[in-house]
């Protein structure tokens, strides 16, 4: 019997795979690309880094707003190629890039104290008063009550009041917090961090452990992403999606630098969508998420898409609005009504009324002054209908996305932190377009001292708009519903 008729195994040897990879297999073309894509995304990944250190120390936004809005022009499109790199990168190196990155902005972003914002200096103030065992609630940062908590940092008298985020009131008073004369806005989860970090930092640390906390909570959104895409959606693309959030400069700037609130209800909003099914536990996170800022509460109809059975929808809504009650229940036994601070009048100064030009820029080119307020209650409402019944169950961030950006679009806020909540929703989804709005807000916030007269609103939350609609028309043409960053 030859060889070539011999039983296999018994003189034959199995024929071995080649060793050689094909080259017109895609696998090894990208296993090929790999190292190039990791040593590319390394490279822009430190510039980024280094725009953040740079662009902070360029100074604030009222001295120099031109150089500060050109560092941040830098940072979006070393974020953006990056972004793009990253997509080439096998999976588990992604990961470490991914939370590399995340980590080095957070860091970077300490460099100095906060340069576009003096919010944080209200959350130092409010962690203050409560430890004294005061409520946050009851007196104004320059009521004469708090005389006693008053401290050079905040308070300063050595020098002229002159200066980013110094305000002299009417009773001769230099106070670095904004609106001193009014108590604070916050809801009850917020100055409860308020307290915490003021208990755990050391004393006289000022800004510092604030802004290292916005990097911890940034941080923890990061590694939250990851979970919740790994878990729940496809585990090859979740770095790649995550890094939408974890290297967006709003991050290193917004959360970290200014260390807003919102990124603590933005970790609690991505923990309340990524859980299995819409529930209690659903529910209670996103509670906690809207007693930190009232924009989570978009994110209700996303949560509930796709339900349609009457328990299950009111055990999500009774969850949420036990956290949120549950959360204020000590400052009202504390301060009663007076719980809503602030709220009132803020609404009424930063315009969020019908005939008011400040806001719904958009509808404005379309509609009366008088009517756009009205136009866009009755737009949102629609659209939350539409998220609840026709969501995705499956996708809760998807419809929480679509709802908060187009929130935002028509409401048209000067405030580039309000949208920090969008560029995780961005994140989960991966439809990369929504980021446009929070580049609009940034533009808007950084450019009105440069162009006054210049009707910025329009243009830039009109651009927005634009990159929206084209980014839509793009996955139609696709027939791809959810996923572009393929």
């Amino acid at each position: 019997m030859s060889d070539t008729t011999l039983p296999r195994g018994r003189g034959q040897e199995k024929p071995r795979a080649s060793s050689v990879p094909d080259p017109g297999d895609p696998l090894a073309s990208k296993s090929r690309r790999a190292p190039l894509a990791v040593a590319v995304t390394t490279v822009l990944l430190a510039a980024l880094t280094a725009a953040v250190v740079d662009t902070l120390r360029t100074g604030d936004n009222e001295t120099d707003p031109g150089r500060v809005l050109a560092g941040y022009a830098v940072a979006w499109t070393l974020f953006a190629a990056a972004a793009w790199t990253v997509r080439r990168v096998p999976a588990r190196a992604a990961v470490v890039l991914v939370l590399a990155g995340s980590a080095a902005v957070a860091v970077a972003a300490l460099a100095t104290p906060p340069r576009t914002s003096n919010d944080m200096f209200r959350y130092a103030w409010d962690g203050r008063v409560q430890a004294a065992g005061i409520s946050p609630y009851a007196h104004p940062p320059a009521a004469p009550e708090l005389k006693h908590l008053r401290d050079p940092w905040l308070f300063p008298t050595e020098r002229p009041c002159e200066g980013w985020g110094l305000t002299h009131t009417k009773d001769d008073l230099c106070v670095r917090i904004n609106r001193p004369g009014v108590p604070t806005i916050y809801p009850p989860v917020a100055e409860g961090w308020y307290l915490a970090v003021h208990v755990l930092s050391p004393a006289d640390s000022r800004h510092k452990p604030l802004q290292i906390g916005g990097a911890v909570l940034a941080f923890g959104t990061t590694l939250a992403l990851l979970a919740v895409l790994r878990r729940r959606g496809d585990p090859q693309r979740a770095p790649a999606r995550a890094a939408l959030w974890a290297w967006c400069p709003a991050v290193p700037f917004e959360a970290v630098n200014d260390a807003h609130i919102d990124t603590l209800g933005v970790l609690l909003t991505v923990l309340a969508l990524g859980t299995a099914t819409a529930g209690a536990r659903r529910g209670a996170l996103l509670g906690a998420a809207v007693a930190v800022k009232l924009l989570p509460v978009l994110a209700l109809p996303g949560a509930l898409a796709g339900q349609r059975g009457p328990k299950r929808i009111a055990g999500v809504v009774t969850a949420v609005l036990g956290a949120v009650a549950l959360a204020y229940l000590p400052y009202v036994a504390a301060s009663g009504v007076g719980v809503l601070g602030y709220l009132p009048g803020y609404l009424q100064e930063e315009g969020y009324e019908s005939g008011h030009v400040r806001r719904f820029a958009l509808l404005r080119l379309l509609l009366p002054d008088t009517a756009a307020g009205v136009a866009v209650m009755i737009l949102l409402a629609l659209t939350a209908l539409y998220v609840w019944w026709r969501g995705d169950p499956a996708r809760p961030w998807s419809g929480a996305l679509l709802l908060t950006g187009t929130a935002l679009l028509l409401v048209s806020p000067s405030y580039p932190w309000y949208s920090l909540l969008l560029v995780a929703l961005v994140a989960l989804d991966g439809r990369w377009e929504w980021l446009t709005v929070t580049m609009a807000g940034t533009v808007l916030y950084l450019a009105a001292r440069i162009l006054p007269g210049f009707p910025l609103q329009a243009w830039a939350y009109g651009a927005a708009a634009v990159a929206v609609a084209l980014g839509a028309c793009l996955r139609s043409a696709r027939g791809d519903r959810h996923e572009v960053l393929s």
